[in-house]
């Protein structure tokens, strides 16, 4: 008998791969795609200076000039002089030097931050540079109050203080390669150097590098998993050095190309360890970048022994004045609306204070007559103080630079809204803080003369950038005597809400504005449906900063009130894209503050742990928020409905 053969065995195919997974490839193809393209260009956009015959002959003086340069770097004569012509030549007052043996991720990181055509015309943007050397008007080192140091400068220092004198030379900074200056020899300590540049740079080093590991971490993972799409995407990581920097007619191609290249993966790798080991060992460094000069090695310890000194200090000032607790910044509870006085009152949102994490909590109570919002209790003026302090200048000062350094389209916005009324001569801009607007509206006036006024320090600091023309300090309603009929144009943005009287801030701007002259607003909108949806987590509460949250119903009544005509309100144009994005910021502080703010308990290493973790959980959210709010503001701008709204009007004529 003939035995039954064993049954044919089905080869199966392997199942395939997922949609999501599959688009991870072509998503991380295209996006290393794309920067390769961008990287390239921006290259090409850079500036050379003409390769003159070095000499060794020193660095001359000239008049009018400084050349700033990191320890070891050493330019020659012709270097220095065809630097200065192409300064004169261009109208530069601050020129960072590329030298042309720059590493190749050094200039990868630079090219990651600054797009040198747009550089100069970026009134906003950043100061950065290589750290190597720099050439600099005498006059803006004089204005910024820069003190340049000995042989000792790190290229640390040389990227703070770029960051810092570009903001003196807001239109007048730009970048060269300079093709016969190196870099000197590479210095020791490259994780804690690493560290020290990107926190020059305003960069936080530790997310930073999280990020790049996260990044490392996921190449290698579709590498293995997703077959050729995976292996693509991996290896135009690995060649993008060469296929970026290494063309034909490039202007700078670093020696070390074919190396970096060749070795990218482990020294991205190893980077990004070094950095991520040197922030946890100092996760919050003594001495900040210094912002007045360029420090060596004792200026740097004598800083940090300051720096520890004054955060001492501060956290003992902040324990004495909690110790009375809390309930004493806050007035007796209004019983009535203040803008209408109806007693019809319910609480809107109470909340602590999410920005800084201060001991408090604060209600905002709407009127059921008018719809106006406003802080009941209200803080009292010894309040105010308390809860201001730390967050626009201070220990928080830097931040919210940063932040205000961001909102170069929604200023120019602003400035644009009055095209079609006027040509403005005149304008004041109430509540200017640095004069981050008066700065990005030159742009768009540059004929215009345009002072500031602000309570805080900052309006100094603006007139010493050259950012406003006269800076005013103090109370707005001081100065409507000595400022009547003055402007044509008033502006307050973002200011009304957080004043005490607002109705008497429009007093004072009817009083300030000449016949015929226009008062601009912008104001978080109290009626936005995100408001409603995000409850407590909605950023425009901005709590215990905003008192008064004004309908725009009532302020075009009291604007007529007061003889003006209501022009143009804008309300999806004037829609700042960060519902989301606020929410988690807000929630991740309340889930766990930053353990070392003064006013807080004294940090320990679970604090520091928990605090670390929630940011890292966070970023995820942060991602899918940051999305959220790119639909949300398509979304607002087409349905002019958003979270804010700005209104022009203009003064009657008597």
């Amino acid at each position: 008998m003939t035995p039954t053969p064993p049954p044919a065995r089905t080869l199966r195919a392997a199942p395939p791969l997922p949609p999501g997974v599959r688009w991870t490839s072509v998503l991380l193809l295209a996006a290393l795609g794309a920067g390769t393209v961008r990287t390239a260009r921006r290259l090409r956009a850079v500036p050379v200076l003409p390769a003159a015959a070095s000499t060794d002959a020193g660095v001359p003086r000239a008049a009018g000039w400084r050349l700033l340069t990191a320890g070891g770097v050493e330019p020659d004569a012709a270097t220095f002089l065809a630097a200065r012509a192409h300064a004169d030549r261009e109208g530069l007052r601050v020129l960072d030097l590329l030298p042309g043996d720059l590493p190749t991720e050094r200039l990868l990181g630079l090219l990651r931050l600054v797009d040198p055509a747009g550089y100069r015309k970026d009134r906003l943007g950043e100061g950065r540079g290589a750290g190597f050397a720099v050439l600099v008007a005498e006059e803006v080192l004089a204005r910024a109050g820069v003190d340049p140091a000995g042989p000792d400068t790190t290229p640390a220092d040389l990227m703070a203080l770029i960051r810092r004198v570009k903001e003196y030379a807001a239109d007048a900074t730009g970048l060269a390669i300079a093709p016969t200056l190196s870099c000197g020899p590479p210095a020791a300590g490259h994780g804690t150097a690493r560290a020290a540049e990107l926190r020059a740079q305003g960069l936080p080093p530790g997310p930073l590098a999280v990020a790049q590991l996260a990044g490392l971490a996921l190449l290698a993972g579709v590498a293995a998993r997703q077959g050729r799409w995976g292996a693509a995407a991996a290896g135009l990581y690995w060649i993008q050095p060469y296929l970026a920097l290494g063309r034909p007619g490039t202007p700078l191609r670093p020696g070390d190309l074919a190396r970096a290249t060749a070795a990218r993966p482990v020294r991205s790798l190893g980077a990004a360890l070094r950095t991520a080991v040197a922030t946890a060992r100092t996760p919050h460094p003594e001495a900040d970048p210094p912002e007045n000069g360029l420090s060596g090695a004792a200026e740097t310890e004598q800083a940090a022994v300051r720096a520890g000194e004054v955060r001492a200090e501060s956290a003992r000032a902040y324990r004495a004045e909690l110790a009375a607790g809390t309930d004493r910044f806050l007035e007796p509870r209004r019983p009535d609306c203040p803008w209408c006085g109806s007693p019809q009152l319910t609480v809107r949102v109470r909340v602590p204070d999410l920005l800084q994490g201060k001991p408090g909590r604060f209600n905002l109570e709407q009127c059921g007559a008018c719809g106006h919002v406003f802080q009941n209790p209200r803080l009292s003026p010894e309040g105010l103080e308390f809860y201001y302090r730390d967050f626009y200048d201070g220990r928080g000062g830097e931040g919210a630079a940063t932040v205000f350094g961001r909102l170069g389209a929604a200023y120019r916005g602003r400035a644009e809204m009055l095209r079609p009324h006027t040509e403005p001569v005149s304008w004041l801009d109430v509540g200017t803080g640095h004069g981050h607007f008066c700065n990005a509206a030159r742009a768009v006036w540059p004929d215009t003369r345009f002072d500031g006024l602000d309570m805080g320090d900052g309006v100094r600091e603006a007139e010493r950038r050259g950012w406003v023309e006269t800076g005013y300090q103090g109370q707005f309603p001081e100065f409507a005597v000595k400022l009547a009929g003055q402007y044509e144009v008033v502006s307050m943005y973002h200011y009304l809400e957080h004043t005490r009287d607002p109705l008497a801030e429009l007093d004072t701007a009817a009083a300030v504005l000449a016949p015929g002259g226009y008062l601009t607003i912008e104001l978080p909108d109290p009626d936005s449906r995100m408001a409603r949806l995000l409850g407590p987590a909605w950023l425009p509460w901005f709590q215990p900063q905003h008192q008064h949250l004004i309908p725009s119903a009532n302020l075009r009544e009291a604007l007529a009130d007061r003889g003006f005509t209501v022009l143009a309100e804008e309300h999806g144009a004037a829609h700042q894209g960060n519902d989301f994005f606020g929410a988690v910021a807000l929630t991740a502080t309340r889930l766990a503050p930053d353990p070392d703010r003064p006013w807080g308990p004294p940090a320990t290493t679970a604090r520091r742990a928990l605090a670390g973790a929630v940011r890292v959980a966070s970023l995820p959210c942060f991602a899918a928020a940051a999305v959220l709010d790119g639909l949300r503001t398509a979304a607002a701008r087409r349905m002019d409905g958003g979270n804010a709204y700005r209104m022009l009007a203009r003064k009657d004529q008597p």
